[in-house]
């Protein structure tokens, strides 16, 4: 199992987000350490609750992920159609 600060910069390197806000990044990699370190449970459940609203705000800013799924090939397709119609 994964500790929640590999996790944490799992979901960070997936959400491209390390450039985009570099601080809150660092944040949650930080509140992650906090959650696997020998801290009560108090800090921990503070951390947690601190780490759970970055990363949440992390996933509003991070960029809108590209997809190529059939519908875009099918737009794709018909934007090319449409250009060779326009040059012919």
């Amino acid at each position: 199992m994964a500790t929640n600060v590999e996790a944490t910069a799992a979901e960070i390197k997936q959400l491209r987000v390390g450039d985009t806000a570099p601080g809150l990044a660092q944040l949650a990699l930080t509140l992650a350490a906090v959650m696997d370190g020998k801290d009560g449970a108090t800090a921990k459940a503070n951390a947690g609750r601190e780490l759970r609203a970055v990363i949440e705000t992390l996933r509003k800013v991070a960029p809108v992920a590209e997809e190529n799924d059939s519908v875009d090939q099918l737009s794709q397709k018909r934007e090319a159609r449409r250009v060779r119609a326009r040059r012919a």
